[in-house]
């Protein structure tokens, strides 16, 4: 099995950061950096993401299978897991799986529930940038701004792009098996399982992804459950108020 990439920043007790869809583990650098003056901090790209490796396969089981696999080469006997959206998807099923290996558990923005394929409209535009044709990060973002006005979801999907050689372009992450499993993204925590160790679930304000109705839910996963909200924040909560998210989450953590 193939190790996943990561960066491994600071010293301390291990803290593991799981990035979304179409994400990386570089989207978290600047909370890492934080992190690191108590933590031994690492940053992981998940499967088809970042700089780790491409293949067609892509669930949950083979996610926290790749994070089990990671924690044994890596020798981490225990961890804090925290884990945004579909990261944070890989984080629960990991903790309800090897509890023992997990400290405590964060999950930012996500519920243990099933979420129907709503990302069409990003795969649509990602898969429209053709870079046999284009040469500079502005012709895509060209392309992706006819069906995504929001910049900030176009930059976050940008930084993807690099040299591949030095004359062509690419995505880091596996267009073709994000677009193939995007069915899986969605996919809930198996029932019966449970985490019984402290977790803290951090909304956004005006998120839609954890909603009064998933309370029971999360409870009966986790039965020791805080679930707080970050004010004016969306579903990139970390970048969109990451004083406020910091703040709960170092509090949480010491």
């Amino acid at each position: 099995m193939e190790l996943l990439h990561s960066k491994i920043i600071g010293s301390g007790f291990p803290f593991i950061i799981l990035h979304g869809y179409f994400g990386m583990g570089d989207n978290w650098k600047s909370h890492a950096n934080k992190l690191s003056e108590d933590f031994e901090v690492h940053i992981v790209d998940q499967r088809n993401h970042g700089r780790s490796f491409h293949t067609d396969e892509f669930s949950y089981e083979l996610m926290a299978e790749d994070l089990k696999n990671y924690f044994d080469t890596k020798e981490i006997d225990k961890a804090i897991v925290l884990g945004h959206s579909m990261g944070g998807k890989t984080a629960m099923l990991f903790a309800v799986q090897y509890p023992e290996l997990v400290e405590k558990l964060v999950v930012a923005d996500i519920a243990p529930k099933y979420y129907a394929p709503h990302h069409q409209v990003i795969i649509n535009a990602l898969n429209r940038v053709d870079f046999s044709t284009l040469k500079l990060r502005t012709e895509a973002d060209a392309i992706l701004k006819q069906t995504i006005p929001e910049e900030g979801i176009r930059q976050f999907l940008l930084k993807n792009v690099y040299r591949k050689t030095k004359t062509e372009m690419a995505f880091r992450f596996n267009l073709e098996s994000l677009t193939k499993n995007n069915p899986e993204v969605g996919q809930a925590l198996p029932s019966f399982t449970t985490y019984d160790g402290e977790t803290l679930f951090l909304k956004g304000e005006k998120s839609n992804y954890i909603t009064e109705n998933d309370l029971g839910l999360i409870k009966a996963h986790f039965e020791k459950a805080e679930i707080q909200t970050i004010s004016k924040a969306g579903h990139w909560l970390h970048a969109e108020n990451p004083s406020a998210f910091y703040e709960k989450l170092i509090t949480f953590v010491k």
